[in-house]
């Protein structure tokens, strides 16, 4: 059964009410403050949690003891002095009616926050040489905390499920983050202090739902969205309707006229074949139009039902669906759902359906791999209050969708693609923890509109700052190579998303880029090698956070300048020279003029800290380095790091 997130939330809160009730059962402390804690060193440490209202708390740890007081809702918040790094300490509260609690092995050190999509999701068990690394694991002044997956539509103060620190071992690091692990293991070498990494990806995730609302609304172009947002916050169903007649607006500005498919009146079935059974993976189905699909797909079937079935409410179950469904029952929206592969369960108030044929539409979304409505036919059924059911495993129909009706409004409560739905329930009740940074490696779910990111990232990168309290310095992951390699200089959805990344870093003092253009795998979406990743990011803090003099990201791009017949390109951050590795020459760049057809390889010379470019065909422009997908560029400096992607104005 799908609950609504009032719902659910009321349900734990009555399940949680005795212990809560019970003095000496109650956490005085938020979850994240618990045994084996990484607390941040040389600043002032919040600290937080709940308590009867009113209640005086007094908080102690080495030497400093500091005091607050519950307000009416129970809860309070109180400040310790800045600490040096070291540990292992106690944390002991203690409440003026005789509330206690403490924790113990908590060590202060540096606190870094990991998020993104899959790629920092991705666990060092698949990572290179993976049992190795494990092996060697143990570790324990590097500890580690991981966010469960979750979305909710409000801001939420607690997590969704437990929350745990663990020193770093075999047991604790195969699935854990393995950027963010090698990060602090490479950075422990220069900076040997107690590192607390706390791991909160969702794989698949764009960069909205992990902004705030507020910022998306300063953002400006996601009200109409937003308000949706706030509607199926306080009612679900009134949300799907509204969100149903967005979603309708939309489908009728681009299907033939008259298209309506959700409507029970549809009842020619010429464009409607039957889907093949058993259920599965329409990549599967034999049918050439979608052996390569990624779209919508609708499916429909009627189903006849009695007065007395019609009489009551009803459940409606439709199996594992791929992955995200808008449903119909009688022209009436039902629901709007994500999942890869998981099952659909929905209420069906009274009155949705009558005695006699009714009719039941499903319009199912895919953006990769496998995509459609599986059952299995056991679980798709028709189940009423009086134990009676109606099977829906069989007989379903369906219609193609071309690819180029693009893809439809995704409903802003959902996780991966909505509006703030992971910043409320896997970010806010982290703030405001104590941190030294941020790293941050996403963007492959937005690159289909690369034109609004760096907008979004700067946009992020203030709202989490804000929700912390501190001008947190970020670290930037940049796209790796991954995609088809070029033979002639080509738009690229990735190229204008690393361009995006690049330039608001670029535009932000305190936020540093890892170029990660030459370590990625263009066959694999998730390359093995966050070895190099952690390293590349560790020397982007030493730059950035602590102050060493490293160049943070390799060679950056200046300027690009006329220079005669030659276009010349100056770099910074290049440590030593610049160098092309493999040939005498730099390979991939462009000279472009205001299109993409005008853009053309040219011959390049590296001359000290510059390139210089070959320009005696048509005046260009820009210059365009290592463009596309999965581009080949071989110019690095002394160090090894690579020069990376980029974009820029030729200067008058």
């Amino acid at each position: 059964m799908m609950l609504d997130w009032r719902s659910l939330f009321a349900m734990i809160g009555l399940a949680a009410a005795p212990a809560l009730n019970a003095d000496a059962a109650a956490p005085l402390l938020a979850p994240l403050f618990q045994d084996h804690a990484v607390l941040q060193r040389d600043r002032p440490i919040p600290i937080w949690g709940n308590a009867q209202a009113g209640d005086h708390v007094s908080v102690s740890i080495d030497a400093h003891t500091v005091r607050a007081r519950a307000d009416g809702a129970g809860h309070w918040r109180a400040v310790i002095p800045a600490i040096p790094a070291g540990g292992p300490y106690s944390v002991e509260v203690r409440t003026q009616s005789g509330a206690r609690q403490s924790i113990s092995d908590v060590l202060v050190g540096d606190v870094w926050l990991c998020s993104g999509q899959s790629n920092m999701e991705l666990p060092v068990s698949r990572t290179l040489d993976a049992a190795h690394e494990i092996s060697v694991s143990a570790k324990d002044s590097i500890r580690v905390l991981t966010v469960a997956h979750a979305s909710s539509p409000v801001p939420l103060e607690d997590f969704a499920a437990p929350v745990a620190w663990q020193a770093a071992g075999p047991a604790t690091i195969a699935e854990f983050s393995a950027a963010c692990y090698y990060f602090a293991r490479e950075l422990q070498k220069f900076q040997p202090v107690p590192m607390g990494l706390i791991h909160s990806s969702f794989g698949g995730s764009s960069i909205q739902p992990w902004l705030s609302e507020a910022a998306l609304h300063a953002l400006g172009g996601y009200d109409e969205r937003l308000e949706v947002l706030r509607l199926y916050a306080r009612d679900a169903a009134a949300g799907n309707q509204r969100l149903a007649e967005i979603w309708k607006a939309w489908w009728q500005s681009r299907a033939p006229a008259g298209s309506a498919p959700w409507m029970s009146a549809v009842d020619d079935l010429r464009d409607w074949p039957a889907e093949p059974e058993p259920m599965r993976d329409w990549k599967t189905w034999g049918v050439p139009e979608l052996a390569n699909h990624d779209g919508m797909v609708w499916f429909r079937r009627t189903v006849e039902v009695t007065a007395q079935q019609a009489a009551q409410p009803a459940t409606l179950s439709l199996g594992a669906i791929d992955e995200v469904d808008e449903t119909w029952v009688n022209e009436r929206a039902i629901a709007n759902s994500f999942g890869w592969g998981t099952e659909r369960t929905y209420e069906l108030p009274t009155g949705v359906l009558h005695a006699g044929r009714n009719s039941i539409v499903v319009n199912v979304l895919s953006t990769w791999d496998m995509g459609g409505m599986y059952g299995p036919p056991d679980h798709m059924a028709l189940r009423f209050a009086d134990g009676s059911a109606v099977p829906l495993g069989g007989r379903w129909r369906y219609q193609f969708v071309n690819e180029s009706m693009g893809y439809p409004p995704r409903a802003p409560w959902e996780s991966i693609g909505g509006l703030s739905s992971l910043h409320n329930a896997m970010i806010a009740p982290l703030e405001p923890y104590g941190l030294r940074g941020i790293l941050w490696y996403q963007g492959e779910s937005n690159a289909d509109d690369a034109a609004h990111y760096q907008a979004l990232l700067a946009g992020l990168m203030a709202d989490w700052r804000n929700k912390f309290g501190a001008p947190l310095p970020f670290l930037i992951v940049e796209l790796p190579n991954f995609g088809a390699p070029v033979t002639a200089p080509t738009a690229s959805a990735w190229a204008s998303l690393r361009e995006a990344q690049r330039r608001a870093v670029a535009a932000d003092s305190n936020a540093a880029l890892a170029v990660t253009i030459d370590i990625g795998d263009r066959r694999e979406l998730h390359p093995p090698n966050k070895q190099e990743v952690g390293r590349r990011l560790a020397r982007a803090a030493r730059h950035l956070v602590y102050g060493e003099t490293v160049s943070p990201s390799g060679p950056q791009p200046l300027a690009a300048l006329r220079d005669g017949a030659h276009i010349a390109v100056n770099f910074s951050g290049v440590d030593g020279s610049l160098v092309a590795y493999s040939a005498s020459r730099p390979s991939g760049f462009e000279l472009c003029g205001t299109d993409q057809a005008s853009c053309r390889f040219v011959d390049a010379v590296i001359e000290s800290n510059h390139v210089l470019l070959d320009s005696t065909e048509s005046p260009p422009t820009r210059v365009r380095y290592c463009w596309g997908d999965a581009p080949v560029c071989n110019l690095y400096d002394r160090a090894g790091l690579p020069a990376g992607p980029f974009e820029v104005p030729i200067e008058q």
